[in-house]
């Protein structure tokens, strides 16, 4: 099985896909945050057309994310974050494969998930495969 790789960035322009179709994407509530999951490439850097089907499954199941938006209450219980938040806007980050809800719009998925199931950031995620 081919190494999926992962575009290295952002994920989607939503002002592009705004300006297309208006304001569809929903924002986050309470301690939630909106991700967006990363491109699959269509070949590896070997050259190997990877099959829509398994493309569709490492999207589905995937480890990384791109935060698009933070509720309000992200973070802010001092008890579960002394350190601070573990993540922003803008940051790839790793999940759980199946965290939070997910849903498509503009034929590309998304998941809403809480400000502590975030694992980690990274900096590319090209290359980060669940195992």
């Amino acid at each position: 099985m081919p190494n999926i790789q992962y575009e290295d960035k952002a994920p989607i322009d939503i002002r592009k896909y705004e300006a297309k179709h208006g304001k569809q994407l929903p924002t986050p509530a309470g301690y939630h945050l909106l991700i967006a999951l990363p491109e699959v490439k269509e070949k590896t850097d070997g050259g190997i057309i990877i099959p829509e089907e398994r493309r569709d499954a490492e999207s589905a199941a995937s480890i990384v994310g791109y935060v698009l938006d933070m509720g309000p209450d992200c973070y802010l219980d001092k008890s579960k974050f002394p350190s601070g938040p573990w993540c922003k806007r803008k940051d790839w980050i790793l999940m759980s494969a199946y965290a939070g809800t997910r849903l498509k719009i503009w034929d590309k998925e998304f998941r809403i998930i809480n400000d502590d199931s975030v694992e980690g950031v990274i900096e590319n995620p090209s290359g980060v495969a669940r195992v």
